[in-house]
């Protein structure tokens, strides 16, 4: 495990540096900071003007020279031809859906899809007209034929749920969205490098580079990335719409994250492996909701669709354990903080029972459950830092 992120490791290491020139330079490329972009003359900035889709200077809130760097390396890692770079995770949901969206149109999510999307699509996308429908994120053929309509436009998927990590078989829902007329979208930031999503049918990939390609806890931003052209142009033309774009300083340091993170991504997926499979041999653990163990619901589907797993899995413990019980040995950990976010250096913990909305059953967890995201401690550590809470339980 961790092994299958090191095919990216020359490619992170090299892209997007500073090309040399004859009286030197550094690696890193430099940050520019801008809003206002200033021509010679007014032909000059009209000749500009019609670049406005091809990562050109142009304005300060159409992108800066940093943003576009950024957004060849992300196309380039998820395999397609063009990124968009927003200001968050968040905001590359929403402004994916927004560009392939309009009144009228039906939204297919997955019921395990992450909380804010699922609160903006019941919020802003139903005051706009859009409606919204959910099916069970592993649901067979016959099941997600019948939650399509003649209206769907967009389908959308995140393998695994980035709380109860089921795997979905995305080949197969690519294949029916098409068939229906839909657009396929994405969320892989679990998968970012191990999931190759234009070779498995999506037509839209998102990320939150909060996550892994930042890597240090200290970014919030998101890209969303296309490969075929009238993809992008439909992207691009709403992200200029909506004024969406990266500060430089936060596009900056995740490039410079990204050169890492073959290597922490690496020790990320094998750490949470080690820890993964000895919690399953724990008896105050239940089940470990780890894509890469057989017990995970889609673990098939995952071994042949991924490369490797991330750092971030779930845990539900043993039947008689509380809410409460479980929430004071979360608490009284020292290794682990609590905390929503995942992808970064720290390792952190998160209760996942009794919080999460569901239009079906299916997936819930049955007792007090809790997600683990693994950092770069080492594992021998968390693992005495989990022992002494997990001791302290009594199923």
């Amino acid at each position: 495990m961790g092994e299958g992120w090191q095919k990216f490791a020359t490619f992170l290491t090299h892209a997007g540096r500073q090309a040399p020139d004859q009286r030197g330079s550094f690696v890193n490329m430099p940050v520019e900071r801008g809003s206002t972009v200033v021509f010679p003359t007014v032909e000059d900035m009209e000749a500009q003007g019609v670049h406005a889709y091809d990562h050109r200077l142009v304005y300060g809130a159409m992108g800066n020279p940093v943003q576009h760097r950024l957004e060849q390396v992300i196309a380039a890692l998820e395999g397609g031809s063009h990124a968009q770079v927003v200001n968050s995770g968040l905001a590359a949901c929403s402004v994916a859906l927004l560009a392939f969206l309009k009144s009228g149109d039906h939204l297919l999510l997955p019921d395990s899809v992450y909380g804010p999307t699922r609160r903006f699509a019941l919020g802003m996308l139903a005051r706009f007209g859009v409606e919204t429908g959910f099916y069970p994120p592993r649901a067979d053929e016959a099941t997600l034929r019948a939650h399509l309509r003649p209206n769907t436009a967009v389908v959308f998927a995140e393998s695994p749920g980035s709380h109860t990590f089921e795997v979905q078989d995305v080949p197969r829902i690519a294949r029916l969205a098409h068939g229906a007329g839909a657009r396929l979208l994405l969320d892989n930031t679990w998968g970012i490098g191990a999931f190759q999503p234009f070779t498995h049918g999506v037509d839209v990939s998102i990320q939150a580079l909060t996550k892994y390609p930042s890597g240090h806890a200290d970014v919030i931003l998101g890209s969303i990335t296309v490969q075929r052209q009238e993809h992008w142009q439909a992207l691009r033309r709403a992200a200029i719409e909506l004024g969406a774009c990266g500060a430089p300083d936060d596009c900056w340091l995740t490039l410079r994250g990204l050169k890492t993170m073959a290597v922490r991504l690496a020790q990320q997926a094998r750490s949470a492996h080690e820890l993964a499979l000895w919690l399953e041999s724990r008896p105050e653990v239940a089940h470990v909701r780890h894509p890469a163990l057989p017990g995970c619901p889609g673990h098939e589907v995952w071994k042949r669709d991924f490369t490797d797993a991330s750092g971030l899995f779930g845990v539900e413990l043993a039947e008689g354990i509380t809410q409460e019980a479980m929430i004071a040995m979360l608490n009284g950990l020292k290794l682990f903080s609590i905390g929503a976010s995942w992808g970064g250096y720290e390792s952190l913990v998160l209760p996942t029972s009794g919080g999460l909305t569901r239009h079906h059953e299916e997936g819930l967890p049955k007792g007090a459950a809790f997600r683990i995201q693994v950092g770069l401690e080492n594992v021998a550590d968390l693992k005495a830092d989990l022992a002494r809470g997990l001791d302290g339980l009594a199923p």
